[in-house]
Order: C-alpha cells, then structure tokens, then sequence
C-alpha cells in the first residue's frame, strides 16, 4: 500500500508540473533540455515528417528514426495524452529500477553467503542482515521517484525518460537472466544516445553471472544478440527514411562530433567555443575516447565480480563525460546509489559532495539568469558552476569506488591494525 502511495504521489506532481503555466520555462531550460532530447526538437522533426521534408537535412533533429515515428504517430492520434503518457514511462521506469534493486539484492545475499568462510572474525558484524536488505529496493524507489533532478526531467517532457526507461529494463533483462530483453533493450538506447553501448560490458557478465553457464560461450552470445539487434534497428531506420542512411550523420555524427554549442551541464560546450578550430578533431577525439573507452578495461578487470557496481560506474561515467548531458541522465544513476548503502559509512567525502550538489544546482539557474537576462555576468560564470557540478560527480564516484575497495579490504582483514607497534581500530563514520 505505501508503494502505491509513492507511485500515485510522484506521478500527479508529474503529471502537475506538466500542465502548470511554466511548463514551456521548465521545458526549455538548459540544464534538461538539450539539443538532443529537447521536446521542442522534436515537435519540430514531427512536423517536418508529416509535410513530406526530411527532418534530417537540417539542424534541428538529431533523434532516431524509431522515435520519429513513435511520436508522428501519437501525436497525430492521441496528442492529449502524451502527459499522462510521459508520466506512466517514468513511473514504470521507477518500477524497473524497484524489481532490478530487487534482484541485485538476491544476488548479494547468494554472493555474501559464499564468502562467509573467507571474512575475518572480528568483521562478521559487518555482513549485512534481511533487514538492511529488504530495505535498500525502497530506497531505491524513493530516490528516483521524489530526485527533483528526475522529476523536472519528465516534467520537461524529454526523450530522456524514454532512454532513462531502455536503460533500466536492460539492467532488469540482465539481473533476470533475460537475454534477449537486455540486449534488445540496450540496443534501443545505444540506438538513441550511442553512449549506453558501454552497458554491454557489465550486462554480459550480469547475465554470464545469473545464467551460470560458460562464461566465454555467454558472453559471446550476449555480444551477437546485441550486434544483431542494434544492426536491426539501424536497417529499420533507413527503411523509414526510404532507404537512406544518412540520418547516421545527424544522429552519432551530431553525438560524436558536437557541432552544436550551446550551453548545458556538460563539459564540451565551453571548451570547443575557446578552442582553435584547427585543434578541434584532436580534441574531439580525445574526449571522446575518455567518454567512450578510456575507462571501460580497468574497471572491468578491477569490478568483473560486482557487475551491478560496474553498471553504476559507468553510468555515471558516461553522464559526467558525454556531449549533451541533462539533469536526467543524473537523477538516473543517483537511483542506483542506495543499491550501494552499505558502503556509505565507508566513504569520507559524503557531507562535501550533497553540499556541492545542492549549491552548484542552485547557482546554476542564478548565473544562468545574470549570464543571459541581466547581463551581469558572462559563461565563464555558468561554466565555472557546470564544473564543480561535473567535479563533484567524479568526488562521489571515486568515494563510491574507493569505499568497496576499503570494504572488501576489512572483510578479510579485519579491522584492527598494527602501526607503529601500537593497535590502532578502523573507525567507521
């Protein structure tokens, strides 16, 4: 009864917030709106669609054929749902997020009781009990739904809660043991955004994991299943635009080569508008080849048995790094964090990292309205927040990563130390 609650709670502040006067101010704020999921944007590409022009040639559309042709058609038949339908995709998105917390929590008890044996006496109180355990799937729940970061992302009506929606039914398929869904799903969303392709690393082990087969024979089939589908839905797009191709420039091209500057919660933007446009390919390159691929192999091998964690990472990774970032792609991996609860006593920069969140998130708007409206202030000013934004995200992630890494240390050591000849006790906060 109290899941219901929260499901009926957060979908009419949702469904509210949508249908409030300054839902066209929410909408095309810079820190959700994007050129990429912008529902501004993609009004436009329907309506060049359905007067016979391809929405391709321009500038203004950069999303998937498949979504093109998702919302041509419901706008044209039921245009006065599409709040309530944005409200049910997130809310289901919610509930995806609940059932793969659930089954994480599943695995974690499986894994915990088999290194039982190998934790070190004076650390068995460490080891978490059913309660810790059923608790952290509401946490979960709770996070995404009342996350203002996730609210305001629907509210804006973005194309970022269909992909929020692939992703998670993905990291579901993979916790399930669902082949086929996770890498149909997942192939979705790399169809969409091109960055969710470093899911598949995580999802083949999840699913080598739960399946408990061959490794090698598993994760080959996982990476063939996801090839195939992402080369489906590449041969369907071209179908819908008569055959061509060239919707690949205005959709990986536009994600990869950035050509589009304006201002958001990114990295990319600020630093290709002071850049020489002779050095701009060698710096293209090199972001993104740190968004994409620098950070994929290390912590694969450092994380290969916590699959979950691996997924958090790089989920954060990829939000922090990519092109055209929004406050929705945050909300997301926030959600996942409570999976990790048990390693928030272990992490040291926790009451630094919330304070920067809350004041880079309210300054952001302030300098925005001095930067564009006032004219008392400049980008530097925006971009010095959108930085400590992005610096914080890397604190968190780093802390996270560190205090696993401290955790797992303690189970088979123990807590007690020798420094100096002296006993010295881990004191955890």
């Amino acid at each position: 009864m109290a899941l219901i609650f929260k499901y009926l709670i957060a979908g009419l502040v949702r469904y509210w917030l949508i249908h409030i006067d300054y839902w066209q101010t929410i909408a095309n704020r810079v820190e959700i709106a994007t050129p990429l999921n912008s529902w501004k944007r993609l009004i436009e590409g329907v309506y060049l669609y359905e007067n016979g022009i391809n929405p391709y040639e321009g500038d203004s559309f950069h999303e998937s054929p498949i979504l093109l042709v998702f919302f041509h058609y419901l706008l044209k038949r039921t245009p006065y749902l599409l709040p309530l339908l944005f409200t049910i995709l997130d809310l289901l998105t919610a509930f995806l997020l609940y059932r793969t917390s659930k089954c994480f929590i599943k695995m974690f008890k499986e894994s915990q009781e088999m290194t039982k044996k190998d934790v070190a006496e004076e650390s068995k109180d460490m080891l978490l009990s059913d309660e810790q355990f059923n608790a952290v799937p509401e946490y979960v729940l709770s996070v995404y739904l009342f996350n203002p970061y996730s609210v305001l992302n629907c509210a804006g009506m973005t194309t970022t809660v269909v992909q929020n929606l692939l992703v998670a039914t993905s990291l579901w398929g993979a916790c399930s043991g669902r082949r086929v869904v996770s890498c149909a799903f997942i192939a979705l969303a790399t169809h969409q955004a091109l960055y969710p392709v470093l899911l598949i690393v995580p999802i083949s082990i999840l699913l080598a994991d739960v399946n408990k087969g061959c490794n090698k024979c598993s994760y080959i089939r996982t990476l063939l299943v996801f090839v195939l589908c992402w080369g489906f839905l590449i041969y369907i797009s071209a179908y819908i635009m008569d055959g061509s191709y060239k919707y690949v420039n205005n959709t990986y091209g536009f994600i990869l080569t950035v050509p589009d500057l304006k201002p958001n919660i990114g990295l990319f933007w600020y630093f290709f508008t002071e850049m020489f446009e002779h050095f701009r390919l060698l710096f293209v390159c090199a972001f993104q080849i740190n968004a994409l691929a620098l950070y994929v192999v290390p912590l694969t091998l450092k994380f290969k048995r916590e699959p979950m964690l691996l997924a958090t990472v790089l989920i954060t990774l990829s939000t922090i790094f990519r092109s055209y970032p929004c406050i929705g792609d945050v909300g997301f991996y926030l959600a996942l964090l409570p999976m990790w609860k048990h390693l928030f006593s272990f992490m040291r920069q926790k009451f630094i990292i919330g304070c920067a969140f809350i004041i880079t998130s309210a300054l952001g708007p302030t300098v925005w309205h001095l930067w564009i409206y006032s004219g008392s202030a400049n980008a530097n000013f925006f971009f010095g927040v959108t930085l400590s934004f992005a610096t914080a995200q890397i604190f968190l992630i780093t802390d996270l990563l560190f205090a696993y890494t401290k955790r797992e240390f303690t189970l088979r050591h123990g807590t007690s130390r020798q420094i100096d000849g002296k006993p010295a006790k881990l004191v955890l906060r």
